[in-house]
């Protein structure tokens, strides 16, 4: 009687729970839809099958029950495994599909382990490196090249502002016998320009060479063959009033300093720069401050610098109103650049070479560092010129050996504090550096000759 009453029971719940999953699933139907529901139905009855055999007696008397209880529950478990997840709740937007056929149950595949594939070896080169040929001819194409825009419009305006100024000495000084302003410099020779931001504007002084004559360097009180001195003659003769240029003899001598300082005031106080600039588009300001006759020029596309060069040529000298720092206001330095410039080119003509481009390098590296801005220009060009004197082969093919060899040269001279003028052997051009700037010099190109790479980084 017992036993019937808990079977009783047990139906009782069994109804019970029966009744909630109809319940439940029936409500799935609606919500879930069709496939849902089916999926919904599985995973309960595999479940509600493990409850019925957790909670139903054992028969102690069937050896077999407890293996057919693990193999059933095995069979549940793999059947819940199979049981494909609902899907997520369709969007607003995909409403409007049509409906997928419901799903058939895929039957439990049996894996197979296998040993993991073999990772494919990708054979890694290792980066190519790069000669030093390859190297400078990089840093020559990358950053020394000048855009073709400003490289042409810096000039142009240069140009402009040059016919205005001769223009105004014309007409302010026209007892002064100038003659035809003229531009120079790297930007307009290629033999070193990093951008178009610098021109010299030379100033030709005309002189009577039956009134004046030079005096050599060695002569004067500074006994630097570099400095010249231009003396006034036969004043007993001639007197003072017959040369034009008589009003700047200081001592009878003709001051560069003197006519600088003329020049000066006109560039800041005579000269309207303002109505030039508008005319050119620009803005053109003097340099107020400097002792140089400088000007600074604004453009939309360029930003200008324009020295101003009084220069005197005679008997074959060319002589620059630079007059060097110190009491001595009558002195004139001998220029080589033209000489230098013509030289090169000539060189380079003769054996198809790259003196220039070499020049160009060397330059650009000395100008951008802080330890070797002072040997840019002249000192460079000089070092090549001597070079070339011993070293013939100056092909392109050649120009990586041709560099190592310019830094191994000037690594000597600076050892010795000497490097002589190609052009006058009794002129040292590094007569004006301080030993310590030779030092730090020597030890950067030093350093360099074992590693040329290291100048051609980023500084």
């Amino acid at each position: 009687m017992a036993e019937f009453t808990g079977q009783r029971g047990k139906r009782q719940e069994d109804g019970g729970l029966g009744s909630v999953l109809d319940l439940l699933l029936a409500n799935a139907r609606l919500v879930l839809g069709v496939s849902g529901a089916a999926v919904l139905a599985i995973a309960t009855l595999a479940v509600k099958r493990l409850i019925d055999r957790a909670t139903s007696p054992r028969d102690e008397g069937d050896p077999k029950a407890e293996q057919k209880t693990l193999e059933e529950s095995w069979q549940d478990l793999a059947l819940i495994k199979a049981t494909p997840k609902l899907p997520k709740k369709q969007r607003r937007e995909d409403l409007s599909e049509p409906l997928l056929s419901p799903a058939r149950l895929p039957a439990p595949e049996l894996r197979v382990c296998s040993a993991p594939p073999e990772t494919p070896q990708v054979e890694f080169s290792p980066p190519r490196c790069l000669t030093l040929q390859e190297k400078l001819l990089s840093h020559y194409s990358s950053r020394l090249a000048v855009p073709e825009a400003q490289a042409s419009l810096a000039p142009q305006l240069a140009r402009s502002i040059c016919a205005q100024l001769q223009n105004f000495l014309q007409i302010k000084c026209p007892e002064l016998p100038f003659g035809s302003l003229f531009l120079s410099g790297p930007l307009l020779d290629g033999l070193g320009a990093l951008a178009a931001d610098h021109v010299h504007l030379m100033l030709p002084v005309v002189l009577d060479a039956a009134l004046w004559s030079l005096i050599p360097g060695e002569d004067t009180v500074v006994r630097n063959p570099q400095y010249w001195m231009i003396k006034r003659t036969d004043l007993e003769y001639f007197p003072r009033g017959r040369s034009p240029w008589d009003r700047f003899i200081v001592g009878r001598y003709l001051s560069s300093n003197a006519l600088n300082e003329t020049l000066h005031k006109m560039l800041v106080a005579s000269i309207n720069w303002p109505a030039i600039g508008s005319l050119l588009g620009s803005v053109i300001h003097p340099v107020v401050a400097s002792q140089e006759l400088k000007l600074e020029v604004k453009h939309d596309q360029v930003e200008l610098s324009i020295a101003l060069f009084p220069v005197v040529e005679m008997e074959d000298k060319v002589l620059l109103a630079a007059p060097p720092e110190g009491l001595v206001e009558n002195l004139w330095l001998e220029s080589f650049y033209r000489a230098e410039v013509s030289k090169v080119k000539e060189l380079d003509a003769g054996d198809a070479g790259a003196r220039q481009r070499c020049l160009r390098i060397l330059n650009g590296i000395c100008k951008s560092h802080p330890a070797l801005h002072k040997l840019s220009g002249s000192p460079l060009t000089h070092v090549v010129l001597h070079l070339s004197a011993t070293s013939s082969d100056w092909a392109e093919e050649s120009l990586a050996d041709r560099f190592q060899q310019v830094l191994e040269e000037l690594v000597g001279y600076l050892e010795k504090g000497v490097l002589p003028s190609y052009f006058n052997h009794k002129i040292n051009l590094f007569c004006e550096l301080l030993e310590e700037e030779i030092d730090e010099m020597g030890f950067t190109l030093y350093r360099a000759v074992s590693e040329p790479e290291l100048l051609l980084k980023e500084k």
